[in-house]
């Protein structure tokens, strides 16, 4: 796989499944450019990334395809041997180190206040102390170092029940605590933006942006994107517009807020 344009390298090109980038796109542009930024900042082309919950790679691998070093904690001894075999595949298995763990004992295989960027996606719905889990990413971020927190949204769950005839559990996540829509419901508790970034300023982080992801991906039926030369990449456009606008995320099948650590004050 080809290194020679680290800019347009995405998790796009790394599936091609040709759904799969309406899953990452937004994600992936919001978090290219704060890497961007923060390597300017640190003054250092190459960065230290962390990965909690990365899993296979999905977005380890392309960041590491930028010239960066990344270290995905995950607790899936499949995930990290998949892992290991897609870093190889694109060339950057000198770039990219899996450690078995969790975020809620995370310095017991990493280092505090040791990484430029901490990845936390796809981890919050499923640890049993939300703030516990922020806290922790954030005390492995240096000074400055930005944090990418992707998390379940609660007004994508209800409408998805919803718009299939399920009322009843549509109005039960509307109504519940964890935003679980029964004892079927896979995922263990969903977010709305705001209770999101009260978590990261009670940890320490300032809130640069929140967007909505998958706001349309998951309610365009398939064939309609898949049997329309264009409407893959249009659909990717309206999910770009509408991922920044207030109005979107709370219908938003995930949410994505992106912050920095608090520079601390010297005494």
């Amino acid at each position: 796989m080809s290194d020679h344009h680290p800019r347009t390298t995405s998790p796009r090109s790394d599936s091609s499944r040709p759904r799969a980038s309406l899953r990452t796109a937004v994600v992936w542009d919001v978090l290219k450019e704060a890497l961007d930024r923060r390597a300017k900042s640190a003054g250092s082309e190459i960065l230290d990334v962390l990965d909690t919950g990365g899993g296979s790679g999905n977005f380890a691998v392309p960041v590491a395809q930028l010239g960066h070093r990344v270290t995905v904690v995950d607790p899936s001894p499949n995930a990290l041997f998949a892992l290991e075999r897609r870093a190889a595949e694109a060339g950057v298995e000198d770039r990219v180190r899996g450690v078995q763990g969790d975020v809620s004992g995370l310095f017991d295989v990493v280092e505090r206040d040791g990484y430029d960027a901490v990845l936390c996606h796809g981890v919050l719905e499923y640890v049993e102390e939300p703030a516990e889990g922020v806290r922790n990413a954030v005390g492995a971020l240096r000074s400055g170092g930005v944090l990418s927190l992707l998390a379940a949204g609660l007004g994508g769950a209800v409408i998805a029940r919803a718009l299939a005839g399920h009322f009843k559990e549509a109005r039960q996540a509307l109504d519940d605590p964890a935003g679980r829509w029964g004892e079927g419901d896979p995922v263990p508790r969903r977010f709305t933006a705001e209770q999101l970034t009260d978590l990261l300023g009670g940890a320490g982080v300032d809130v640069g942006s929140v967007h909505g992801v998958r706001v349309f991906a998951d309610l365009v039926p398939g064939v309609l994107v898949d049997t329309e030369p264009s409407a893959q990449q249009e659909l990717l456009k309206l999910e770009a517009a509408a991922a920044e606008l207030p109005a979107f995320h709370a219908v938003a099948t995930q949410l994505h807020v992106l912050g920095e650590k608090r520079v601390a004050e010297e005494a």
